[in-house]
């Protein structure tokens, strides 16, 4: 029979989470020495290693991810049990741990202060990741919602949508396009585009409008954050496709333009997103109804 505690199934997770011994323990407020040996405790205790190291990086071993499995659904129903609790001695308590794509934090602040106002001992934590970061605490159960475009096929998700998300061609007021009645998607070939990395849902949606009508737009700086997008394009460095919820204030200053390009705006999503089978605790149920409401 396997003698484990708790305690040393929450390090372990952490440790293979950030596959790295010292980030692990500033996460857990303990020495990296008290991580060490509640591994190594473990790994006697289960009678095989669970990390391998190569170099300077640590690895999973296929111990490794068995337990990190099996850890990950252990934690998970403790998280549950302490929330339905929380729920017995009143909701109007509780926690809510919410993960946004970087664009939906330009809305998400507002909405969570309405929220707090509303369930004032509610504690939230909010948690600020590229789309493909977002899915991946989904998927590692590290999220009760998450707040994002449409989440691909074949994921075990559900999500709902809850508020639209327009695109739009953004450029610097003194571009020679800005104020032109109908600009052809055929003339951003000859444009110089600033774009965000690999994984984020704009640059996804970017790829698909071009790829469909066999245009290879041009990058010329790929940058993460919609900030850095808007200054290099304010500087004339070239045309950004952002999310006009991120552009609000410079519209109204002044500072960008968007551009009347054909298909465009394009028309997305914004939904809010869970595991299928993941039991909401009251405050992430209040968090999700609150968001339907107010759509």
């Amino acid at each position: 029979m396997l003698h484990l505690t708790l305690r040393q199934l929450q390090v372990f997770e952490k440790v293979a989470s950030h596959l790295n011994y010292s980030r692990a323990a500033e996460a857990l407020y303990l020495s990296q020495p008290a991580v060490s040996m509640q591994i190594k405790q473990l790994e006697e205790n289960i009678g095989l290693p669970l990390f391998e190291q190569m170099g300077k990086k640590i690895f999973l071993t296929e111990a490794g991810r068995e337990v990190l499995h099996y850890s990950r659904s252990i934690l998970q129903q403790l998280a549950e049990m302490e929330a339905v609790f929380a729920e017995m001695k009143g909701l109007g308590q509780g926690k809510l741990t919410l993960s946004v794509v970087n664009t939906a934090n330009y809305f998400a602040p507002q909405l969570l202060a309405e929220f707090c106002r509303r369930y004032p001992k509610i504690n939230v934590t909010l948690q600020v990741a590229n789309r493909d970061a977002v899915l991946q605490q989904l998927a590692n159960n590290s999220t009760d919602l998450a707040i994002m475009g449409q989440p691909p096929e074949g994921l075990d998700l559900a999500a709902e949508r809850f508020m639209d998300n327009p695109l739009v061609v953004i450029a610097a007021p003194t571009h020679p396009l800005t104020g032109v009645a109908h600009v052809k998607l055929a003339q951003l070939a000859q444009e110089t585009f600033l774009s965000r990395e690999k994984g984020s849902g704009t640059r996804s949606a970017m790829e698909r409008i071009f790829a469909r009508h066999h245009i290879q737009p041009r990058i010329g700086m790929e940058v993460e954050t919609n900030e850095a997008i808007k200054q290099a394009v304010q500087a004339g460095m070239g045309l950004g496709i952002l999310s006009l919820h991120s552009i609000e204030l410079e519209l109204e200053t002044g500072r960008l333009a968007v551009l009347n390009v054909d298909h465009f705006p394009l028309l997305r999503h914004w939904f809010v997103a869970h595991r299928s089978h993941k039991r909401l605790s009251g405050a992430a149920t209040a968090f999700k109804e609150f968001l339907l409401d107010k759509a």
